[in-house]
């Protein structure tokens, strides 16, 4: 019997909705705000441009900006990204959402709680012994391999360690794709 793996199966991650930012309100000292329905404000200063995403927190609705852009020439604007801060484009609003460096430099961090979901084929271990999975991430959503497994196949993390051989550390948070392959049970 070979013991190399007979199946792949495809596992997704997606972001079901923007992650909340875990960044304090100066008016409630709330840890947690969003982005909301995600709007840009953008200046206009003669040639020079500020571009802002707004924020709102979630405990007194107080809005705040983020800088995304400080003073920057008109000119050095790529048409289609200044258009898309104009008409508040969403796809524009996660880049920069999850954009690190602007977390580095707005000083926050994202909570992903409630804003991913993990896609599986259904009936996926009814196959031949072993079963190989690819895990895809269609966003950065930091998970712990062993939590992210035990869920898909409705496992104990116990039992995901028993049985699973993945390229990876199971107990580090990731946001990269990676593979695993699950053994037959006892």
């Amino acid at each position: 019997m070979s013991s190399q793996p007979h199946t792949v199966l495809p596992w997704v991650v997606r972001r079901t909705r923007l992650p909340l930012l875990s960044l304090r309100c100066v008016d409630c000292r709330s840890e947690r705000a969003t982005t909301g329905e995600g709007r840009f404000r953008v200046n206009a200063n003669g040639k020079l441009l500020d571009v802002w995403l707004l924020v709102r927190c979630v405990s007194c609705d107080r809005t705040s900006k983020l800088a995304v852009h400080e003073r920057a020439s008109v000119s050095s604007f790529d048409p289609a990204e200044l258009h898309g801060y104009h008409v508040n484009d969403q796809e524009l609003v996660a880049s920069r959402l999850l954009d690190p460096l602007l977390a580095r430099r707005g000083r926050f961090a994202l909570d992903w709680t409630g804003a991913w979901r993990l896609d599986t084929p259904s009936g996926c271990l009814d196959e031949a012994w072993p079963v190989q999975v690819e895990v895809v991430f269609e966003d950065p959503v930091p998970v712990r391999p062993e939590r992210l497994i035990a869920q898909g196949l409705g496992l104990s993390r116990n039992e995901v360690l028993r049985r699973i051989k993945c390229d990876i550390p199971l107990r580090r948070r990731t946001s990269a794709g990676f593979t695993f392959s699950v053994m037959a049970g006892d």
